[in-house]
């Protein structure tokens, strides 16, 4: 399949690159950053690159090497549809999803590769310790104490539409060319989002075609993309995407492979603000206007504000949940939650 044209995305600037030196300057230049940034060749050392450097078919007889014996998740899309992986026009997917064992997938992939209409293969966010022997042992960065979330993208030339991550991110192109289009949290508005709870991958994704955007029917992503930038990843590169940041990826050759590394700065028994969403969206949204307006002060009042008067009047032995919360009291807040949405 020839590479899409990428239309306006071509003229947008440059995500900037940092060169990181010494011991411990990864974690410095990652603990002080609340923007994007390239490093060049920071996984030039991996065997999988290596393989990927020789040919598609070299990188997929290494991971094969490393799989282990079990389905794996793949999602397919017909050729027409040039690798974007979407909605269709009845707002289901263009796409069908299944499972199957990584030398099938493969072995089709082999079968096809260089044929005009070749299926689109996708095999997104695949856990490199539960599905692979020794991969991440010999690919991975070392991020120091960070808990880590560690997963492979896997696949022939795709597009994947704007979303964002809570957690931060850093990105490794292993195999192939990856093209990221970034833009600043607050720019979700002009983004022109799509459903919270049907959507490709989890995540809600932009409506924009960002090929081939209509500015008719979207007309504030003309002011997004004075917000965007652009990271054009070689083999070895690294992206760090921070928390929130919004991003369409674009793998860009016949065969890819990237490795994310997400985390948190905060601990995941936290829970995910999404679900908050998602709660108040069931609870709040369609409620009364004046009754929707006494809500917004109380979340102000406990959540985004969250000053002293919320508790000082409070003996301190009895704050529960309105005092900072440790392991203990968020599992007592969420076995309420249970117990209450269970009714």
């Amino acid at each position: 399949m020839a590479e899409a044209d990428p239309g306006p995305l071509a003229r947008l600037p440059s995500v900037p690159e940092r060169a990181i030196g010494g011991e411990g300057g990864l974690d410095a230049a990652l603990g002080d950053a609340n923007e994007p940034f390239v490093i060049r060749g920071l996984a030039a050392d991996w065997p999988l690159v290596a393989a990927g450097r020789r040919s598609g078919r070299a990188a997929r007889e290494y991971l094969l090497g490393k799989a282990k014996d079990r389905p794996f998740a793949v999602s397919v899309g017909a050729p027409d549809d040039g690798g974007r992986l979407f909605y269709d026009a009845q707002m289901g997917m263009n796409f069908r999803s299944g499972r199957a064992m990584l030398p099938e997938i493969f072995g089709g992939m082999d079968a096809a590769e260089g044929k005009a209409d070749a299926a689109t293969v996708y095999l997104a966010s695949t856990d490199m310790h539960e599905f692979f022997d020794g991969l991440y042992a010999d690919n991975h960065i070392d991020l120091g104490d960070r808990s880590l979330i560690s997963s492979i993208w896997i696949g022939t030339a795709t597009r994947i539409a704007a979303h964002n991550d809570f957690p931060d991110n850093l990105a490794c192109c292993a195999v192939g060319r990856r093209r990221f289009t970034l833009f600043p949290p607050d720019q979700f508005a002009n983004l022109y989002l799509g459903p919270i709870d049907n959507t490709p991958a989890g995540r809600a994704v932009s409506m924009v075609d960002f090929h081939a955007p209509d500015l008719d029917a979207h007309p504030r992503f003309a002011d997004a993309l004075r917000h965007a930038v652009v990271a054009e990843l070689e083999p070895g590169d690294a992206l760090y995407i921070p928390s929130m940041w919004w991003h369409h990826v674009e793998a860009l050759s016949t065969f890819n492979a990237l490795v994310n590394f997400w985390w948190r700065d905060t601990p995941r028994w936290m829970g995910q603000p999404q679900n908050a969403l998602n709660h108040a969206i069931l609870s709040i949204r369609d409620l009364p206007a004046e009754q929707k307006q006494m809500w917004r002060q109380l979340f102000d009042h406990y959540v985004f504000e969250n000053g002293p008067d919320v508790t000082d009047h409070i003996p301190e032995n009895a704050r529960s949940v309105l005092a900072p919360l440790t392991v203990e009291s968020a599992g007592r807040l969420r076995a309420f939650l249970l117990r209450a949405l269970s009714r």
